[in-house]
């Protein structure tokens, strides 16, 4: 596989020590691409000029997560990459394990390889964000009933895609629910999906989220109205399409 034809991209929105962390992605990747979602403080930006191979995309303001991985995804298919692997920039993924992803290319077997926070059952004296945690798995068995993927984490970040097969996702959703989105379009478009275990990590357990999504029940509503909205044009596209074939079909007589 060549290298070159593999990108990792990492979405950033303030964080603290971004030089260290892409130099350390440096080390398994030629080829980065950092997002930086309308971050208050940009010295970092000067910093990444001098290390080859990093490409910077700036928003002027913050659009949200969803938006970063859009872009990246849209940057990679643009350049030709082949694969793209997405590592959160908040130092809850680890650089090293890059290499598990790096390992399985080419894929063989599926179009989306996911990592999973949750793969194996949590130890005792693990600390969790118990909102987090909750709200994952109710969300994680919402999708399986839907898309039969048989995941265990929904919301991990750190994943490699086939960007042949991104060409077929149609992604709108800017902020943090995009990854439901990205599943059931991903279960429409008939992408297999594979898990592999990452680290669990939590850097700052008492972290919250900005704004409304601060608060879980809000946060748990959010993620299931994109779930809703997402089956509900499915369900739009395929009337259509019912409609269309109906009109088509038609006998021709002497």
């Amino acid at each position: 596989m060549d290298k070159n034809k593999v990108l990792v991209a990492i979405p950033i929105f303030n964080e603290v020590d971004v030089y260290t962390l892409v130099k350390k992605v440096k080390h398994f990747s030629p080829d980065i691409v950092v997002i930086d979602d309308g971050s208050t403080d940009r010295s970092f930006h000067k910093e990444l000029k001098h290390i080859e191979g990093v490409r910077l995309i700036t928003h002027t303001r913050n659009l949200g997560y969803g938006k970063t991985i859009m872009d990246a995804f849209g940057f990679a298919v643009m350049n030709g990459y082949e694969y793209i692997i997405t590592i959160d920039g908040d130092g809850q993924h680890e650089p090293e394990e890059i290499l598990l992803f790096l390992n399985e290319i080419p894929f063989a077997d599926c179009d989306i390889l996911s990592g999973s926070r949750y793969f194996f059952p949590l130890r005792i004296g693990q600390e969790v964000p118990p909102d987090r945690y909750f709200i994952n798995q109710e969300i994680t068995r919402i999708v399986n009933r839907i898309t039969h993927f048989h995941i265990t984490d929904a919301f991990c970040g750190f994943k490699s895609y086939k960007v042949e097969g991104l060409k077929l996702l149609r992604l709108t959703e800017y902020g943090y629910g995009m990854p439901l989105q990205l599943w059931l379009q991903a279960w429409k478009a008939g992408l297999r999906v594979k898990e592999i275990p990452v680290k669990l990590i939590y850097k700052d357990p008492a972290k919250q989220f900005r704004g409304i999504l601060e608060d879980p029940d809000i946060r748990l509503r959010y993620y299931k109205d994109i779930i809703k909205r997402e089956l509900a044009y499915t369900q739009q596209i395929r009337t259509v399409q019912r409609k269309t074939k109906s009109k088509t079909c038609f006998k021709i007589t002497s």
